[in-house]
Parts: structure tokens; sequence; C-alpha cells
């Protein structure tokens, strides 16, 4: 037994003292294969001191690269340098956060080097983040930072657990006795409960507007407005119409309300309940808030998907409230639209049928098209507004 043990010990040895081959050579950490294995770092987005923005790409074998974002109309051709990483410096027009991705001859693709994404049930966008010379309300600030929390909820209409993200502001305590009013917030069409602040910021925007004064503390809740993709996953067929709201105004009141109320130290009464929405958002707003005037004393339609007669018509046939009620149950009537948003006109409808029934209402006009840049500014002046 020693006697082959010591001649295992001998061929261990002189395997070890074997010369090196030219393969294992190879396989040692060389510069060049260090340079093969971990390829230099790609920076994206790069923010310049100019106020430029520089977005790269590693994409060796591709012929063309393009860049898509919101900083201007259609694409820009990007260009290749030696090591196979595409780039292209641009400036926008102001600071502010734009959506884009990298268009790979034909196919478009995210930033791998980016990891701020748009939340979205199609094509999730990457983001850049661009500032200014001084901080806007939607930037970071020194001051007392609320939370956000991720909830869920058991909805029995539809027969599943839904998410929802709850903000709170900073110094909320569910045990301590401060109440606060509520504001139920709706992102647009394939977005998710997660858009409003990843991309709306609307976190950082209260805690800046509470901070200096300018905003009530409230708790900001933002529901999954489109069950659909969630019944798709669990196979329950039938679909959901995707310009219809009674299963939304019926989810809000019936589950999601219920939840907030007695899981959070909140008020009850609709002079503390705002509700308040984005293009289908909008919609979806107009619906519950106007047809339950008993709940929500404070609406606000931001570029609202309606269209046509659609106001007319709901005044008309009861879907909405009447007039009256309205006037003597609202504290505000808010609406936004860009004047370049697609949904101008439907808005401009609005208030010209809202005008000529007597109803007082803010109607808000700025510049700009269907964008979460003027959703952020559609945030900011609904929540100055409201719990006052």
């Amino acid at each position: 037994m020693n006697k082959l043990y010591s001649l295992l010990v001998v061929a261990l040895f002189s395997m070890v003292a074997l010369p090196i081959s030219a393969q294992q050579q190879e396989q040692r950490l060389t510069p060049e294969l260090m340079a093969r294995l971990f390829p230099r770092g790609v920076v994206s987005p790069d923010y310049n001191k100019d106020g430029s923005v520089t977005f790269r790409l590693r994409a060796n074998d591709a012929t063309k690269v393009e860049l898509e974002c919101q900083m201007f109309a259609g694409t820009k051709e990007m260009t290749k340098d030696a090591d196979g990483v595409w780039s292209i410096t641009v400036t926008p027009e102001q600071p502010d956060i734009y959506p884009y991705a990298f268009v790979v001859d034909g196919t478009k693709i995210a930033d791998p080097n980016n990891m701020f994404i748009f939340p979205n049930e199609g094509f999730k966008y990457s983001l850049a983040d661009v500032r200014g010379a001084s901080p806007s309300v939607q930037d970071m600030q020194n001051v007392p930072h609320g939370k956000i929390s991720y909830r869920y909820y058991h909805s029995k209409g539809l027969g599943f657990d839904r998410p929802m993200c709850v903000y709170t502001p900073a110094g909320y305590d569910p045990a301590g006795k401060e109440k606060l009013p509520v504001l139920y917030l709706i992102h647009g069409m394939t977005d998710t409960y997660e858009t409003w602040f990843k991309v709306g910021r609307v976190n950082l925007i209260m805690d800046n507007l509470i901070a200096q004064g300018l905003a009530k503390r409230m708790i900001i809740v933002m529901p999954y407005a489109n069950p659909a993709p969630e019944m798709a996953q669990r196979g329950i067929k039938g679909g959901v119409n995707i310009m219809g709201t009674d299963i939304f105004t019926n989810e809000i009141l019936n589950e999601v309300i219920p939840f907030i109320e007695s899981n959070y130290n909140v008020y009850t009464d609709a002079f503390n309940r705002a509700i308040a929405g984005f293009s289908m958002g909008g919609r979806q707003t107009l619906a519950c808030g106007l047809s339950n005037p008993d709940k929500f004393m404070w609406v606000g339609a931001m570029a609202p998907a309606i269209f046509g007669q659609e106001p007319n018509q709901n005044f008309e046939n009861g879907t909405w409230a009447s007039i009256e009620t309205l006037q003597k149950s609202l504290k505000l009537f808010w609406l936004g639209c860009g004047s370049d948003d697609f949904l101008i006109q439907a808005s401009r409808d609005l208030d010209a049928s809202l005008t000529k029934r007597g109803l007082k209402h803010t109607f808000y006009n700025p510049g700009g098209g269907h964008t979460w840049m003027n959703c952020r500014d559609y945030i900011e002046l609904f929540a100055k507004e409201i719990f006052k």
C-alpha cells in the first residue's frame, strides 16, 4: 500500500514538472486573451459636460446601427470605430428623461449597457436622464424621501391576485395618528403600474413639492389598469375590451379603494380622494371619476383617450353624472393636453363641451406631444392643486 502511494506521488510530481504545451501557453491570462474575454467597457449613455449625450453600442458584425430617441424625430445613423463600437453624440433641446433604442440592421433593441428601462407591456425602451445646470422638480434632491411599496390584493372580480405600487411620503407611519388623502393615479395604454414612478418620477416630484410646501402630503396609489396580460398568462380566455372602462371602474371602487383604506391610515371621504390618469388612464379616470362624484372630488384627465361625440353622449345618456351634480360635487376638474399631442383635438372638444355646459374646469394646453415629458408637467400642476 505504501509502495503504491509513493508511485502515485511520483507520478503527480512528474505531471507538474512537464513542460507547458503550446495550447496551455495560449490559455494563460495574457493581455491578448484578457482583451478577448473582457472587451473594454462601453459607457452608454455618456453625459458630456457641454450638455450633449453620447450613445454607444458594441456590435462588431452589424452593417448599420441607428439611434431612435425622443430627442428628435425619426432615427440617426451611428458610426463604427476600429473596436466594433458604434456611437453618436446628440444634444437635446432641454434637460429631461428621454426613451431611446438602437436599431441594429433593422432590429430594435434596448441599450444593453443601461440598466434604466421603460416599463411597458410591449417593447421596453432604455431611458436617458439628461440633467440641467440646476435640479428640476423630477430630479432627486436633498429632501426627505418617501417610499415606493409593491403591494398585492386579491381581485374577487377577476379571480386572482393583482399588483400595484403605492407611494407614501417621508415620515408616514401606518401606526401613527396622521391620516392622509389618496390620489389614485392611472397609467396609459401598454404602460404598467411601475411607469408612473420609473418614468414619470412621481415619487421624486412629490418629495420635492412636499418639501417645498407646494403640495399636501398624500398617498399615491398606482394600480395596474389593464388585466389583459395577467389573464393571458393564466389562460383566461375572452380578453378585455381595450376601450371599455367598466372592469376598471369596478376594480377601483370595489377592490383597490377597500384594500387601501383597510391597509393604510387614510381618510375615506370624497374630499380626500382624487383620481387622475394619462391617455387610456385619462379615459378611465373620466369614466370612474365623473360617474362617481360621491367618491372623488378631484379629477385630472391628462391627454385622455376620448373621441368625437363621446363627452356629449356620456352627459346625455347618463353615463357620467349630470352637470348639476358635478358642479356641486367636484372641487377640481383638471384637463391637460399638449398642442402637438395626437389627442389634442379630443381634449379641445371636451373643453368646449364642458364650457358650453357651464362646468367649471381647468384646461392646460402647453406645447409638446403625447409623451411622459408632458406627463411629469401634468402631475406636478395637478398635485399642487388637490386636497386644498
